[in-house]
């Protein structure tokens, strides 16, 4: 029972990291796309006081928001096709075997996956950071970086809630770093459970499959006469 409560929750760790990758693709591409596919990540303002508009100076590589948008991707991928391939071998066989190799494998790819997240979220921080610093240094009568959204900006920009979605993408890549980092200890866990392959079953025969059929259940209603000799 302990290695399917584990299973279980990592499972719902799985589909937890599926909708925080989709959260964070969709919200740098939001933003990117708002901004006429400039990436804002490090980028620069500047302010025309005439026309009291909000202009940009200079942007960085739109390679650096597909980073941040493909890494995420690649998460949410991969936490989808685990997490169907457990429901499907749960459902049909009734049981999930883990070798020992594919929990290696597990915890090669948790490391894998925890160090571009945290590269991912280290530069959406500074990025939204450096943004944010541009905008307070350059535009007046502003206090903090969400005032901008409510700002006029250079057609055809639309700075409405890129703050707000620039911090829902961090959040979002933080929360999947704190994720990964949870289902690699409970795969270290259960592979120091066993040493060798580990089976955990669920119904008989599998959800949608036939359960156990017991002799009793395979005997004639009424017994056959014995063939003469």
């Amino acid at each position: 029972m302990a290695s399917t409560g584990l299973l279980l929750l990592e499972l719902g760790l799985y589909a937890s990291c599926f909708v925080c990758g989709i959260i964070a693709a969709a919200s740098i591409t939001i933003v990117q796309g708002n901004f006429g596919g400039r990436c804002m990540l490090y980028g620069l303002v500047d302010y025309n006081a005439t026309a009291d508009l909000i202009g940009i100076k200079s942007s960085s590589s739109s390679s650096l928001c597909y980073f941040v948008a493909a890494v995420s991707v690649m998460v949410a991928v991969v936490c989808f096709s685990v997490s169907l391939y457990w429901l499907y071998m749960f459902c049909i066989d009734g049981e999930i075997r883990r070798e020992r190799v594919w929990m290696n494998l597990n915890v090669a790819a948790s490391g894998f996956f925890l160090f571009f997240l945290l590269i991912t979220g280290c530069m959406l921080k500074i990025g939204r950071d450096a943004l944010c610093n541009s905008l307070l240094q350059s535009v007046p009568n502003i206090t903090s970086c969400d005032e901008a959204q409510t700002r006029k900006w250079v057609s055809p920009l639309r700075g409405a809630r890129f703050f707000n979605s620039l911090y829902k993408a961090e959040t979002a890549v933080w929360v999947n770093f704190f994720l990964w980092f949870i289902i690699g200890v409970l795969v270290i866990l259960q592979r120091r459970q066993g040493s060798g392959s580990k089976v955990i079953g669920g119904p008989a025969g599998g959800l949608f499959g036939e359960a156990g059929v017991t002799d009793a259940e395979t005997e004639p209603f009424f017994n056959r006469p014995a063939r003469p000799q």
